[in-house]
């Protein structure tokens, strides 16, 4: 395989479909949910006093569950083409560990740094880390498009930080649009980097 091709993926060969399970599995649980309406949105979001009553499936369900269809269809498109891109090098291991770290700064940096928020849904900020990892892959396999994507993460983070969500994003998403979820799952994004190159170091 040369470099042109190593980034490109491969659905071809019949292990890449375990390595795809992961991605299938969020885009159908994100389905079903997105099904149940406003029920399951309310049973599934992030709410600060219902962790503390002991509803800890919120810390995972918050990530999957939508403001509405159109919120829903837009972070399901932008992580189908993410897996499209990266599938040919990202593991099953690696989308779980992405996706897990993700959630699980997202959901530590809301609870510590914004006590005042009342509830928080969707899979952005989870996709800022997936988009992270991915674009490590590709700069480990040659691609410019690896640092086109870093650079673009950067620059959006950058501007949402400072300037706020970017034009058009609410509207889009169909509500308002907490960026520091974005930020703390871009920094499970790079944990999850860190971890994979720890885990072929070792091997």
């Amino acid at each position: 395989m040369n470099r042109e091709q190593r980034w490109k993926p491969d659905l071809t060969r019949p292990e890449k479909l375990t390595d795809w399970a992961p991605v299938v599995l969020i885009v159908a649980v994100c389905l079903g949910l997105g099904l149940g309406g406003e029920e399951f949105r309310e049973w599934g979001r992030y709410e600060r006093d219902a962790l503390a009553a002991g509803e800890l499936w919120r810390l995972i369900t918050a990530h999957l569950v939508h403001l509405g269809w159109g919120h829903l269809w837009l972070n399901l498109i932008a992580f189908i083409l993410m897996a499209l891109l990266f599938g040919d090098l990202m593991t099953a291991a690696d989308w779980v560990i992405a996706g897990l770290l993700g959630a699980a700064c997202i959901d530590i940096g809301l609870y510590l740094y914004h006590s005042e928020l009342g509830w928080y849904v969707g899979l952005s900020g989870v996709l800022h880390g997936l988009m992270v990892i991915g674009a490590f892959a590709l700069v480990r396999a040659r691609s410019p498009v690896g640092h086109v994507l870093l650079a673009g993460v950067a620059a959006k983070l950058t501007w949402e930080q400072f300037m706020g969500p970017l034009p058009f994003s609410e509207a889009t998403s169909g509500g308002p649009v907490l960026v520091e979820a974005h930020l703390y799952g871009t920094i499970g994004g790079v944990a999850a980097v860190l971890i994979q190159a720890t885990r072929r170091r070792l091997r």
